[in-house]
């Protein structure tokens, strides 16, 4: 008996030393894959913004092996930032939504890179109040950050994209103002951390230049610049960014071969990235160098290259407002579809939706008939007559086929082109399809049939009169314009070159804008003559 026992002891012995030796090799499988897999989500962070393509790759991997939700969520993160590093807005808008999808199993922090991120979209895009919602939601959950230094960290980068949203719009004093609250509230924060104030530098050098203090920019830049070159990762793109503003420095103050110079560096880094919306600007400011400095033979090179890249953003603009637009209404209609499975049977509230609409679509009815009325007043006031101007016949367009559009969204988009016209937002240069629909907050197809069914233009032709109607009031109505450079008024009107204006003025008037001023000016010696 007592054998027995003994042979029986020696065997759970065995057996529990080899479930010993399972268990330990199983956590340490796991804790070995687990550190492995973190080394690669902080190896990817880390090439965001050196190698961006090989972020990607990283990160797609993970996507394909980790089924956790949260590191999904960084992931997506991380790759939304890469592909926007590269100026590939529509796959960065994918996976930053893609992100947020996530949020229920996200901390606050995370949340909040998302809501900048998107932010920072948005805004590029001009989707002015998607932007403003993320700020609002970003700024909300900031508040509930109890950790002092994340709070600052975070509470500094949403300061600093309100700033960039300024400068971007022009509106340079805000900037500085907010750039003087950074420094008031977080400046011991910003001083120890260089990559916050190296972006403060660059903040403050754009709101100098465009307040045309030149020097001073000159100053700040150069700080930004020491502070990214002395930073461990390789930031391709700030250096990309920097480098292209020295070099619109150096241009302002005609100092051309500097300029050509520093916009060399911008040009090598930003092809690395392959960021088409760099290019695009390094290559413009190249263009404008050499028209500058009367090298015609590299202005035409560059300029051909920037008028490709042009044409490349803008599809691109236009395919991630798409996006945008597509990803908001399949959620609102997701949202709508819940809604209404809960609510079904509060039919009243569905009605006083109802009245509330009609009550909407009164009020912009009356105004769209005022505004009418003020555009048939501009139009009557623009007619150029006394057989000065030759009139054309308008050529046969060819019917297209219609795109079948709400009512609602109609008269809504309607009443914002009315209200566009009466601005002078269509003298912006970066002026576009994408931008204008980004505004409006709908899809380019709409706002490209809207504009063709009651303008009967296309919308660059529609631009191009706006802009052309201007400089005429300019001419009739300021007699300084009438000596000022062709250049300038093309200049003044938002048009990108001479020879462009040009075109389009001849196009639309139906003589060159110098034979337009020679009879303008012949016109008001008669009434001179007349008047005496």
């Amino acid at each position: 008996m007592t054998v027995i026992r003994i042979t029986c002891a020696k065997n759970l012995f065995k057996t529990s030393k080899w479930v010993i030796i399972f268990c330990v090799c199983f956590f340490f499988s796991n804790t070995s894959g687990y550190a492995r897999q973190n080394h690669l989500v902080q190896k990817a962070k880390e090439l965001v913004y050196s190698n961006p393509d090989e972020a990607i790759k990283i990160g797609e991997h993970i996507l394909k092996t980790n089924e956790k939700k949260e590191t999904k969520a960084d992931i997506s993160v991380i790759l939304a930032r890469s592909y926007f590093v590269k100026g590939n807005f529509n796959s960065a808008i994918t996976n930053a939504f893609n992100a947020d999808s996530y949020v229920d199993k996200l901390n606050h922090k995370t949340q909040i890179d998302i809501s900048l991120l998107k932010a920072e979209l948005f805004r590029l895009l001009y989707l002015d109040n998607q932007y403003q919602k993320e700020l609002s939601n970003a700024d909300s959950l900031i508040k509930k950050i109890a950790n002092p230094k994340i709070h600052d960290s975070l509470a500094s980068h949403l300061l600093l994209e309100r700033v960039s949203m300024n400068l971007e719009r022009r509106e340079t004093d805000k900037a500085l103002s907010l750039l003087n609250e950074a420094n008031e509230r977080y400046q011991n924060f910003i001083n120890s951390h260089p990559v916050l104030r190296g972006k403060l530098f660059i903040a403050k050098e754009k709101a100098l230049s465009n307040l045309t203090q030149y020097d001073s920019a000159f100053v700040y830049l150069n700080k930004a610049l020491t502070l990214i070159s002395s930073n461990e990762y390789n930031n391709l793109y700030e250096k990309a960014q920097v480098y292209n503003q020295l070099g619109y420095l150096h241009l302002q103050k005609k100092a051309f071969s500097n300029s050509e110079e520093t916009l060399f560096i911008a040009l090598k880094y930003a092809e690395i990235l392959d960021n088409p919306f760099l290019l695009e600007q390094i290559n413009r400011n190249l263009a404008i160098n050499y028209l500058a400095s009367n090298q015609k033979i590299k202005h035409k090179v560059y300029n051909d290259e920037f008028l490709v890249l042009n044409s490349r953003v803008e599809l691109a603009e236009q395919e991630s407002i798409n996006t945008v637009y597509n990803i908001i209404s399949n959620q609102n209609e997701q949202s709508l579809n819940q809604e209404q499975k809960k609510y079904s049977n509060f039919t009243y509230i569905a009605l006083g939706m109802a009245f509330l609409l009609v009550l909407i679509g009164v009020f912009f009815v009356v105004k769209s008939q005022w505004k009418k009325k003020r555009l048939k007043e501009i139009i009557k006031y623009l007619e150029i007559s006394r057989n000065n101007f030759i009139k054309t016949k308008p050529s046969k367009k060819v019917a297209k086929k219609r795109i079948a559009i709400p009512e609602e969204t109609e008269k809504n988009l309607l009443a914002k082109l009315k209200r566009f016209e009466a601005s002078t937002k269509f003298l912006n240069k970066d002026m576009s399809l994408a931008v204008l629909s980004g505004q409006f907050e709908t899809n380019t197809k709409y706002l490209s049939e809207i504009i063709h069914r009651h303008y009967n233009d296309n919308f660059n032709t529609f631009i191009n009169k706006l802009r052309i109607n201007y400089i005429i009031e300019k001419l009739k109505n300021d007699s300084n314009y009438m000596n000022y450079k062709i250049s300038f008024l093309a200049e003044e009107s938002g048009f990108s070159s001479h020879s462009s204006f040009a075109t389009v003025f001849k196009s639309i008037i139906g003589m060159s804008p110098a034979t337009f001023i020679d009879l303008l000016k012949t016109e008001r010696e008669n009434n001179k003559n007349k008047n005496q």
